[in-house]
């Protein structure tokens, strides 16, 4: 896995990710992934939580059980949203044009303050929004920030049948145990490096500007709609007269 989406201002580091070895491996695979195209992945915080509640309910009952394990209704999604710990974790997003939250990622990290901390991966993309290797930037925006902040291993607990997820793992150099119908994978990640800060800073830094054009656009839009509509009612009242 490399740790950068924009190649012309910081150089790819293709050994960001060094996979241990383990017991009882299923599945291991190290594959580099296609030219990289800018995502806008940004943090999100306490502000985002209506928006990421709205995102999870969009899901169906199918996307719902592999997002959480079973098939959340709406008052379970509410209970999850509402205990979001945005101090503590780590959220992020990507946003349409529409300021619509099309794909949101959770990192979440392990109660334990050992030598080796850990942190969870959990993820879910809206359907139309699908095809577009949404889920794999997310999983590396989300390594690459556990990276940074001392984390050693990344883990995704999946279902056995969620096969996207272990396709994304398994791709960034993930290690797996399967247990009935549930998976087990995990990414050792390498230690933090001035150039994986330096990777997030401006990342964040661009996801933050992109988002800001967004609302700038979407204000213009609206802008013009009550114009049109202003216009066309104006038409209306001199035809009549």
């Amino acid at each position: 896995m490399t740790e950068i989406f924009l190649d012309s201002l910081v150089s790819a580091d293709p050994a960001a990710v060094a996979p241990a070895a383990a017991p009882q491996v299923l599945v291991h695979a190290s594959v580099a992934r296609k030219a990289d195209v800018v995502v806008p992945i940004r943090s999100l915080g306490e502000n985002h939580r209506g928006r990421i509640a709205r995102h999870l309910k969009a899901l169906d009952a199918h996307d719902r059980y592999y997002r959480f394990g079973f098939a959340a209704n709406d008052a379970q999604i509410d209970r999850y949203v509402n205990g979001l710990d945005f101090e503590r974790d780590e959220i992020f997003g990507i946003y349409n044009r529409n300021l619509v939250l099309i794909a949101v990622a959770h990192l979440a990290y392990a109660p334990d303050t050992g030598a080796n901390p850990s942190a969870e991966f959990g993820v879910s993309v809206l359907p139309q929004a699908r095809g577009r290797h949404y889920g794999a930037r997310l999983f590396e925006r989300a390594a690459m920030h556990a990276r940074n902040v001392g984390v050693s291993k990344l883990y995704v607990h999946v279902l056995s049948e969620n096969t996207a997820m272990l396709k994304i793992a398994s791709h960034a150099g993930a290690m797996f145990v399967r247990d009935g119908a549930e998976t087990e994978g995990y990414l050792t990640l390498a230690p933090a490096t001035l150039n994986s800060h330096l990777t997030e800073l401006v990342n964040e830094q661009l996801a933050q500007v992109n988002y800001q054009f967004k609302v700038q656009a979407r204000q213009m839009r609206h802008t013009i709609s009550s114009l049109q509509s202003a216009w066309r009612g104006s038409d209306r009242a001199e035809k009549s007269e």
